[in-house]
């Protein structure tokens, strides 16, 4: 496979259109923030299955000076929106106005350039206005997403207009023009916080609440403060690996890291043994997410303290068992370094495909399923769906730095909750093995099942393994008694991403999934 290096700065997506967004900015001066913003905005036209205006999103962040921070945009679920409105349900609905927590997305991302951008909003999304008014070509992904789900989007006037042609998916290469979200990227770019007040957000609201959603307003005002800060932190082969706090989930592959810390350098990679030992740091991480922990609680940290990983790492390599829960949904990410050392991994999603299916009327915004795929009704549970709350998250994102503190390894890949355990995987490949990015995005690939999403509690417990892995990795794992399901390869999903510094010889690697359409570029 292609190696893929650069000297002054990279960017990885999973779309050329996205790629090409963020290193023109980056040749023409901009840094590693201006390009992650305009590649955002670029995404929505690129990937609109995946990612959105009306979505969530976070970044970590590393400065030039070694300052590792991060930003958050994720929306409360309404005010209304008590485990009384939603029982008569059974469920948080998936679907539909019901499903719907405020956006973030443009909250993050006005925080974002805000805290270090240099060239202006209306600039770094002119490439998006202009691609939203000619159309992209539709991918295979999109054709194959609008197939999946094409009577809901019919449904939905909006939708049907932003989507469909002439009643009908369309074809691989026909141009999605999409005028009404051009106009709301303008008006964005002018004013981010109009999405939050005034007569955008009004506008929004107000068709919720006519459907049905318990929203005042006012839960959606307050979802226009991103939630900035610092990074949080753990050790994984003497370096340190970053990730985005809470609602997100990163704090899930700092416990798998240190379970796992010093287990798998030894192994044969990808081995039956080694694989068991991955399989089961993510499934204890599960456990616990289910068991004790929210969008608003710190019970993770007790998670992560020496004495509880000494005998959770004891557990290691056990047959599966069911959380209860399944990885699944559609999100996208990217990747931006500059010459400074500035990197930035940034991730955002509608949650599902296309998240509720449904549409603010006349703005070409797409609304997330934010609240459904994340908020249990259990009675008494921290993550328990309840007024002005903010649901919880699979995103996350993540960077390793050296001792010195230099940038040495950036990354994510959206998929769900297999995101936590294939950031685990990649962060083994590319410290336990020293892979190159491409290397490390290609490998094979497996997966938890199910993981802590709250629509399918009880399904059975399985290992889902990409063929490639090979029959006796499978068999070994059989034998091991785990319930192993074998998919196609490139069938386990996801779409990783990574860009790596080699400081030695003054280069920078990137690599962009296969699974998808990703391309990494540099200069």
């Amino acid at each position: 496979m292609k190696q893929v290096l650069a000297e002054r700065h990279m960017a990885v997506s999973s779309h050329p259109a996205v790629t090409l967004t963020g290193v023109q900015v980056l040749a023409a001066g901009g840094n590693a923030i201006d390009a992650t913003v305009a590649m955002a905005a670029m995404c929505w036209l690129a990937l609109p299955s995946q990612c959105g205006v009306g979505g969530d999103a976070f970044a970590v962040v590393r400065d030039p000076d070694g300052t590792v921070w991060t930003v958050g945009g994720s929306g409360f679920g309404p005010d209304g929106g008590t485990p009384e409105f939603y029982r008569p349900h059974g469920a948080v609905p998936v679907a539909g106005a019901l499903s719907v927590a405020a956006p973030g997305a443009i909250a993050a991302l006005e925080a974002l350039h805000a805290r270090g951008a240099t060239r202006s909003l209306a600039q770094l999304w002119a490439p998006a206005v202009a691609a939203a008014e000619r159309g992209l070509p539709c991918t295979a992904k999109t054709r194959n997403d609008i197939l999946d789900h094409e009577a809901r989007l019919r449904a939905d006037a909006g939708a049907a207009t932003m989507l469909l042609r002439e009643g009908r998916a369309p074809q691989i290469g026909e141009r999605l023009p999409q005028p009404e979200l051009a106009a709301t990227i303008r008006t964005l770019a002018d004013d981010p916080g109009a999405l939050y007040r005034g007569a955008l957000a009004e506008r929004a609201v107000g068709a919720l609440v006519e459907a049905g959603a318990p929203f005042s307003g006012e839960e959606w005002s307050a979802s226009g403060t991103a939630l900035l800060g610092d990074a949080i932190a753990g050790r994984y082969g003497g370096l340190t690996v970053h990730e985005t706090p809470l609602p997100t989930p990163g704090w899930m592959v700092l416990q798998q890291a240190a379970l796992l810390d010093g287990s798998l350098g030894d192994l044969p990679w990808l081995g039956a043994d080694a694989v068991g030992l991955l399989a089961g740091a993510a499934t204890r991480a599960f456990a616990d997410r289910f068991e004790h922990c929210g969008s608003d609680t710190d019970a993770w940290r007790a998670l992560l303290e020496p004495d509880a990983i000494a005998p959770a790492r004891a557990t290691l390599g056990a047959p599966l068992t069911a959380v209860g829960l399944r990885p699944d949904g559609d999100t996208t990410s990217t990747v931006a370094v500059d010459a400074d050392g500035r990197a930035v991994s940034f991730i955002h999603s509608l949650a599902f495909t296309f998240g509720s299916k449904i549409t603010v009327p006349g703005t070409g915004i797409m609304l997330n399923n934010r609240l459904g795929r994340g908020a249990y009704l259990i009675d008494g549970h921290p993550n328990e769906v309840r007024p002005r709350r903010r649901p919880m998250h699979t995103l996350n994102a993540w960077l390793v730095t050296d001792d010195a503190g230099r940038v040495v390894h950036v990354g994510n890949t959206p998929g769900g909750d297999g995101q936590i355990q294939w950031n685990m995987q990649l962060l083994s490949h590319l410290v336990d093995h020293e892979f190159a990015p491409q290397e490390a995005v290609s490998a094979p690939r497996f997966t938890v099942y199910p993981g802590s999403d709250a629509d399918v509690i009880g399904q059975p417990a399985e290992l889902r393994c990409e063929a490639s892995l090979g029959e006796a990795t499978l068999d070994g794992l059989r034998a091991a008694g785990h319930a192993v399901r074998v998919v196609g390869d490139g069938q386990a999903g996801g779409s990783a991403l990574i860009v790596s510094a080699d400081h030695e010889r003054g280069f920078l690697s990137g690599g962009a999934d296969p699974r998808q359409d990703g391309v990494a570029l540099g200069g």
